[in-house]
């Protein structure tokens, strides 16, 4: 009796999670972080190293700080008040680069300021600039403070816009973004026990903050602002990429692109590194300008898995929610958890597609091109993923609970593939006023209770070739 008793329980707990009444187990969300940071208070002031506010380029006087803070056990290492120009930085082990409030580094306008280093760069691996403050290959370090770091990235978006109209005509609109070799700001990679806090990131000159191949990462109370010298183009906020362990909290961003990514390698070259993103905690965060609150992909080809977003605020980004892939990405999808947030004004609530951006996602040699001279980055780009079935991606197990949503244009966009359905959406607890409810195809135990989403429209949500589909009260 006991033995089916139990069996009982069990099935009647699966049935409550399956129609979004439970969630399931995040004991995980508690695990993320930072296990340790530097301990060492001794304290290195980069000025006594040769450090100037002034326009001197001062990165070799601050990395000789940073170098004699490594080789002497660990510590702080700061500057006076001032704004100090410099190039790529490179945090080492036990080191804790404090970035004060009245002090402001700014990044040097030169691409040689910032010598090229081995990376992944949007889901491809590749020669890279270094960014303006690195930690490779390093543990228990940190980059905190109440001063700024203005990258001053427009010197990278003019490269970048003038390459796009030298590349657009001649079909190369896939490889110019790899070809542009703009800046990133704060690069972790291949690291573990990192905290990156309290600090204001301004005018990145590509993504602002990438945390690569790297785990026990905290990054708390980070203000982005990408916006204030101009549009700044694919100037993304914080990306995650095949990166596990992480904890992103209270942190403030207004960028140009997505502002919370999570990202696992691009095509053939992510599918053979094949790294996931996994176990990852997002909260009590707010997004402002951008192109999503919260972004997975498009890269998804070593997986993004076990993910949990809360708390979260977007005001005017263009999408709430955003899942993106396309057919040659391949990779999985799932375990994710979106819920208590607020979204207001944004374009579209949820997007969902495995079809995302085929100008940029598809590549594809013109005429007039010899496969043998082309550099090894756009080899990797065209080379094919065979069989083509593993390009397909998949969405599935994704839980969506207690949102609340106003000034939506669109409600819902979801469009799945005939050979992957977007299978086990589970809605709970979500009440959306938009123009119009949205559409779903290629749908599979979609799941909503307790979901109001109105169209000033009048229509209803629309499904096309989808099955299995329980949509409540829209």
């Amino acid at each position: 009796m006991k033995r089916l008793l139990s069996i009982a329980i069990v099935v009647f707990v699966g049935v409550q999670i399956a129609f979004g009444q439970v969630t399931p187990n995040l004991d995980w969300a508690t695990r993320v972080g930072a296990k340790a940071f530097p301990s060492s208070q001794k304290i290195f002031i980069a000025n006594n190293y040769g450090a100037v506010s002034d326009t001197t380029i001062n990165t070799k006087f601050i990395q000789r700080a940073i170098d004699a803070c490594a080789k002497n056990g660990g510590g702080i290492v700061t500057l006076r008040p001032g704004n100090y120009v410099s190039g790529s930085l490179f945090i080492k082990s036990n080191v804790q680069l404090r970035i004060d409030k009245g002090v402001t580094l700014l990044g040097s306008q030169n691409f040689d300021d910032y010598p090229e280093i081995d990376t992944r760069i949007a889901g491809i691996e590749m020669k890279w600039p270094a960014a303006l403050i690195n930690m490779l290959n390093v543990k228990n370090a940190a980059l905190t403070g109440e001063g700024t770091v203005n990258a001053r990235g427009k010197f990278c978006w003019d490269k970048y816009w003038k390459m796009r109209k030298e590349y657009e005509p001649k079909g190369l609109r896939w490889i110019v973004d790899y070809d542009a070799k703009r800046v990133r700001t704060v690069l972790v990679q291949n690291s573990s026990d990192i905290t990156l806090k309290g600090i204001t990131i301004k005018n990145a000159g590509f993504w602002t903050v990438q945390l690569l191949y790297s785990t026990r990462i905290t990054a708390d109370g980070l203000i982005i602002r990408n916006n204030d010298d101009g549009k700044g183009p694919s100037t993304d906020g914080i990306d995650v990429d095949s990166s596990s362990w992480v904890l992103i909290e209270n942190c403030d961003i207004d960028c140009n692109d997505d502002d919370f990514c999570l990202k696992a390698g691009r095509d053939w070259d992510g599918l053979r590194v094949n790294r996931p993103t996994e176990y990852i905690v997002i909260r009590k965060c707010i997004a402002r300008k951008g192109g999503g609150l919260l972004t997975l992909g498009s890269e998804t080809s070593g997986g993004i898995r076990h993910v949990l977003a809360t708390d979260l605020i977007g005001k005017g980004t263009g999408n709430g929610f955003h899942i993106k892939s396309a057919t040659t990405r391949g990779g999985t999808v799932e375990d994710i958890y979106f819920q208590n947030c607020t979204l207001d004004s944004v374009g579209t609530a949820f997007q969902f597609t495995m079809n995302w951006n085929p100008s940029y996602s598809y590549s594809k040699l013109p005429a007039g091109y010899h496969y043998e001279d082309l550099p090894a980055h756009w080899k990797s780009m065209l080379t094919k993923v065979e069989p083509a079935s593993n390009g397909i991606p998949h969405f599935k197990n994704i839980y969506i609970s207690n949102i609340t949503a106003s000034g939506v244009k669109k409600i819902v966009n979801a469009a799945g593939l005939k050979e992957s359905y977007l299978e086990g959406f589970h809605f709970s607890n979500v009440k959306i006023n938009g123009n119009t409810a949205g559409d779903i195809s290629y749908g599979d135990r979609w799941i909503m209770s307790n979901v109001i989403l109105t169209g000033a429209d009048g229509k209803k949500l629309n499904a096309t070739n989808s099955k299995n589909l329980q949509l409540e009260n829209n």
